[in-house]
């Protein structure tokens, strides 16, 4: 949620998520790499990480050009990296054995069956900071979600802080994913619910939408270990109340979500 809210003021762009330049098809290679050839990977989710950080450094330096990185081609160089992942993915689907191809359409549904305790401890280190760096430079993204001109107006350098801002949210959006899957919808709609209550500024945006998302997959987490028998993939859960919500907030607040 909190990579959403920094991929949206980068970008510019409402309709931004984190899995946009490519993270999600790269960590979900990595994972089905880890699940088909578990001999030579010591971890699904550490091959899930590899990649997937892969797929954004291929995508962020295929756009630079001359010392700079337009946003429109560093989308559209996600998009190719993306479906150059995800095209390899369904290949391994396509060799994988049955208890395999099982296993890794699992991962791409995304939840939290295989998180531990030991996960937490081991991500936290890394994450906290992330986010603190992140929510001590929301000042600076209010000015680039103003354009590249108005911030080197105001003596901000837009390539510096989007190379920084981009290079934190893709670390915790890769660590996440390498974690509990792709859990879609999370970073798209969490930011735009934060701003709906608290008005754009990053300042306050990107910590709301880290304890809106929290809260949010723990009312999904909880409906997949309740609503059946056995545990339902959240990222279903998500997604079947996700776009619903979005298509609301589009009708009735879609100026409000704009701004």
């Amino acid at each position: 949620a909190t990579a959403g809210a920094v991929f949206q003021g980068c970008f510019r762009n409402p309709l931004v998520e984190p899995y946009i330049l490519g993270i999600s098809s790269g960590a979900a290679f990595g994972a089905a790499m880890g699940i088909v050839y578990s001999s030579f990977f010591l971890s699904i989710q550490l091959s899930a990480f590899i990649f997937g950080s892969l797929a954004v450094a291929m995508a962020y330096f295929l756009a630079r050009v001359r010392k700079e990185t337009p946003i429109v081609t560093l989308i559209l160089a996600g998009v190719i990296i993306g479906s150059i992942f995800s095209a390899m993915v369904s290949i391994l689907k396509y060799i994988a054995t049955d208890a395999a191809l099982r296993e890794i359409v699992f991962w791409l549904m995304g939840g939290f069956y295989y998180a531990t305790w030991g996960d937490v401890r081991l991500l936290a280190p890394i994450m906290i900071p992330c986010f603190l760096i992140m929510w001590a430079l929301g000042w600076k993204l209010n000015i680039l979600s103003m354009g590249d001109d108005e911030a080197r107006a105001l003596g901000v350098n837009p390539e510096k802080y989007k190379f920084i801002l981009i290079t934190l949210a893709t670390l915790v959006t890769s660590l996440a994913v390498s974690t509990v899957g792709i859990i879609a919808w999370v970073g798209l709609m969490m930011p735009h619910a934060t701003r709906m209550m608290l008005g754009p500024d990053h300042r306050y945006v990107i910590p709301a939408s880290a304890m809106l998302g929290g809260s949010y997959l723990l009312v999904c987490d909880t409906m997949a270990r309740t609503l059946t028998s056995s545990e339902i993939p959240v990222g279903i859960i998500t997604s079947i109340l996700g776009a619903p919500y979005l298509f609301y907030l589009l009708r009735t607040r879609g100026k409000a979500m704009l701004g």
